[in-house]
């Protein structure tokens, strides 16, 4: 089962997250879209050479919570926690692991 992990602000209000060693980015660009159009938008990472494609963020289906998935697991955080820290309300939020089979 993967390990909790955090959200928390970035500059320029993009939103980091951090699982055990893993560190991701989900763009200040893509919040938009899935805060206010409910699409799935990409979580990066730094790679050689620019950025890379290493999982996605969805709402979930009863649109109140959104899900994260990277390479070290399935992640859940209700929206209205996502809401505050993409508007810089509250500085970081838990994540928490999905159960395989539960989402």
């Amino acid at each position: 089962m993967p390990e909790p992990g955090t959200l928390s602000h970035s500059a320029g209000g993009a939103l980091r997250i951090s699982v055990e060693a893993e560190r991701y980015l989900i763009e200040a660009g893509d919040l938009r879209n899935l805060l206010f159009y409910g699409r799935v938008i990409p979580i990066t990472q730094a790679a050689p050479g620019g950025t890379a494609i290493k999982g996605h963020a969805a709402m979930n289906a009863s649109g109140k919570a959104v899900m994260l998935h990277t390479r070290v697991g399935s992640y859940i955080i209700p929206l209205v926690s996502f809401q505050r820290v993409a508007r810089g309300e509250a500085v970081s939020a838990p994540l928490f692991p999905l159960v395989p089979g539960a989402a």
